[in-house]
């Protein structure tokens, strides 16, 4: 998983060409690098799920 593709589905998440996005434990650290360098990164909202996977959705709302 490199940073291109990262961004790849951020986009589409953003666009909305995806509801959510499944990461991987083992990917999960390569993908927050390239998450949290974007400026709109406060949208995104990431789910624990149980095994330490994380689902992602983006949100109109920025958190705080």
């Amino acid at each position: 998983m490199n940073e291109e593709f990262v961004n790849e589905i951020l986009n589409k998440l953003r666009d909305g060409e995806l509801n959510e996005y499944l990461v991987k434990k083992d990917q999960f650290l390569e993908f927050r690098n390239t998450l949290v360098k974007r400026e709109d990164f406060k949208h995104y909202r990431g789910i624990a799920l149980h095994g330490g996977d994380v689902l992602y959705r983006y949100t109109e709302d920025a958190r705080s």
